[in-house]
């Protein structure tokens, strides 16, 4: 299902380097078994591979990507597709979750804060939100692999026999 989006910024948004992060985990997940260049996931999206480099390498200190070395190398999953959390990577890529100042702890200044019922709103908001992405894992985001990988310009890894 397709979410339409305005052309207004919402208040609500993920960081480029979390959305990158997903995109590199769909990428690499849809090869398959094999391994992705980030040149490869970069010319796939059309993103910098300057900003993959950042974000495969924070990727790899998660331990959800590594590296592969020799022909056909590049950067493959760490863990199986179904071990990977969705909602885990962005809490984990998100510098801050913090939606408005008052969630900001001891950086707030909102006079109203404790008060305020919008706090309480965006808080359960927040809170449905990394819920829906709790219940989803690369698996899933990969369950249509064949069209993805179509789209992406993945090529189907040869399959050899021993």
């Amino acid at each position: 299902m397709r979410i339409p989006v305005d052309n207004e910024d919402p208040a609500m948004r993920l960081t480029q380097h979390t959305d990158y992060a997903l995109r590199v985990l769909i990428h690499v997940g849809s090869k398959s078994g094999g391994a992705s260049t980030i040149r490869e996931i970069a010319e796939s999206y059309g993103i910098s591979k300057n900003h993959l480099m950042k974000v495969a390498h924070r990727l790899g200190q998660l331990g959800l990507l590594a590296p592969r070395r020799g022909r056909g190398g590049g950067l493959a999953l760490a863990r199986a597709p179904m071990e990977i959390n969705v909602g885990d990577v962005v809490r984990r890529m998100e510098e801050s979750l913090a939606l408005v100042e008052c969630f900001r702890g001891p950086d707030n200044t909102c006079p109203i804060a404790g008060l305020c019922r919008l706090e309480t709103a965006l808080a359960q908001a927040l809170q449905a939100f990394l819920a829906v992405l709790d219940g989803l894992t690369l698996a899933d985001l990969l369950d249509n692999r064949a069209a993805l990988a179509a789209r992406l310009g993945i090529i189907p890894q040869a399959v050899t026999s021993s």
